[in-house]
């Protein structure tokens, strides 16, 4: 078919040079740039944030750079050096306060992902290195670090154990305080010599997400609050109480009632809490694909280009000479499919690339902030648009290939890569049935734009208008793949059996 040197590669170049040739198509491709790059700017400075007091808080950072939420009571003391906490959790309780117009409504019960336990953390600033071993309120006992890292522990235990030997932390877990299983164990890095370790409860927003009769889901978070008793303690000395996280922000309810606190009585500590220690999601603020917001203009433009590349040589009748100069039919089509899908890549790789750092200095230049991703995070995403703009301009052109009609060929393939799309993150069918058009349709290749993963050990939303979507980057890509394979091969089906 393409061989190095050979007629394949001289179908290539003669079909390069052919595209290069017809300003429409140039234009087209120049309008990729455009589209991408201009809206994405202007999008990005569209952004105004006004906070009172100066520029706008971020949300924390955890030790891998994402942002993470960082809420928590902490009773804790100095730790330095190696050492080692144990205590009993005697009960762990709960409430969940409804939002307006219920706001009255309490009911009593925690939460899944509610946390009580035991935590040696860098300090008490948000963000700071921690490990935790701890009861939750459905999930059993747990040890988690670094805000993203979790496993599981035995089902029941009302004891637990922290004990810190250099950089590691190690979990344990008991059911009578006299055998013990190990749930895990992390390694913090460099940790200084002096650490906080101590007793933290947390409980997350009870988040439900239910069908809303005119397409979509109804989201309600209602604010959730737990205590828990811990005693046995076995370490002696003056304990601190931090609100780790507090912004001095509380809800009526806390104002009127128990706020997060603690009391001790003799040997017990009684600790309540609100909040997380987790990853944060699009809560905490727009991610760096709010700077490709062109994409839907740029994909248009592409199949645009991609459906005439082959339509204007029908329509013209200049397709039986490229035939008579290429009697290989399919090494033809191939070839073109070749340039059509290169050109696109590479306008929309350099395009992504500078409409990304564009956008955020745009954004942080009026006080606001896109939530920080990793490198390779961002050149995955930069790829993942030249990609899917490739594969979606070869679509195009093997619809127009095989269809032989301009417009009906355009208006199919938006059909099928834009408009489920729209439909699947607009919020307008029940989200099961956007989950299987962002799985089945080449609209999966839009799954390039997730840059915040999902956690099981955080109970929100994954749902496609919230920026997640049901496959990885690269199989949604591959599934545009897939289809664009399919009609570039029933193009060259059509053409070896048909006359031009």
């Amino acid at each position: 078919m393409i061989g190095a040197g050979g007629p394949g590669l001289r179908a290539v170049r003669a079909e390069l040079t052919k595209l290069r040739s017809v300003r429409a198509w140039v234009v087209g491709i120049a309008m990729i740039f455009v589209v991408i790059v201009g809206l994405g700017a202007l999008g990005a400075e569209g952004i105004q944030v006004d906070c009172p007091d100066g520029p706008c808080p971020k949300p924390p950072t955890g030790p891998g750079g994402e942002a993470v939420r960082d809420q928590f009571s902490y009773v804790h003391q100095p730790l330095d050096g190696d050492g080692q906490l144990t205590a009993h959790i005697a009960s762990f309780e709960g409430i969940i306060t409804y939002p307006p117009p219920n706001h009255d409504t309490i009911v009593n019960g925690l939460v899944p992902w509610a946390k009580a336990g035991l935590m040696v953390k860098d300090g008490t600033n948000e963000g700071a290195a921690y490990a935790a071993v701890m009861l939750t309120g459905s999930h059993g006992v747990r040890m988690q670090h670094a805000f993203t890292e979790d496993k599981a522990g035995p089902a029941n235990a009302s004891w637990l154990r922290l004990a810190r030997k250099g950089n590691t932390i190690t979990g344990y877990a008991s059911a009578d305080g006299a055998t013990w299983q190990k749930v895990g164990e992390a390694d913090l890095g460099d940790l200084p010599q002096a650490v906080q370790i101590g007793l933290f409860v947390a409980s997350p927003s009870d988040v439900t997400s239910k069908a809303n009769a005119r397409g979509g889901s109804i989201v309600q978070a209602r604010w959730t609050q737990a205590t828990a008793a811990f005693d046995q303690i076995d370490r002696q000395g003056e304990w601190t109480f931090t609100d780790v996280g507090d912004e001095g922000l509380r809800t009526d309810w806390e104002k009127n009632n128990e706020p997060a606190g603690v009391t001790r009585d003799g040997g017990q500590f009684r600790v309540t809490g609100s909040g997380d220690i987790a990853p944060a999601g699009n809560e905490a603020g727009p991610t760096l694909t709010f700077t490709l917001i062109g994409m839907i203009g740029a994909l248009i433009a592409a199949i645009i280009v991609g459906v005439l590349f082959i339509t204007g040589e029908y329509r013209r009748g200049l397709i039986r000479t490229t035939f008579a100069a290429t009697p290989a039919r399919g090494r033809l089509l191939t070839a073109k499919a070749i340039v059509i899908g290169g050109v696109t890549f590479v306008i929309g790789l350099v395009s992504a690339a500078i409409a990304l750092p564009l956008g955020r200095f745009l954004v942080e230049s009026n006080d606001g902030y896109l939530l920080p991703a990793s490198l390779g995070t961002q050149l995955r995403v930069i790829t993942g648009a030249g990609l899917l703009l490739s594969l979606t301009a070869i679509l195009a052109y093997g619809m127009g290939a095989t269809l032989r009609r301009g417009v009906l060929a355009v208006t199919a393939a938006i059909v099928l890569v834009v408009l489920p799309y729209l439909l699947a993150t607009a919020s307008i069918l029940p989200a099961g049935a956007a989950v299987w058009l962002l799985r089945l349709t080449p609209a999966a290749g839009f799954a390039f734009q997730q840059v915040l993963p999902a956690y099981h050990q955080v109970k929100i939303p994954y749902s496609p208008s919230d920026g997640y979507f049901p496959l990885s980057p690269w199989a949604g890509l591959g599934v545009v793949a897939v289809w664009a394979v399919a009609f570039v091969g029933l193009a060259v089906f059509r053409a070896r059996r048909a006359d031009a």
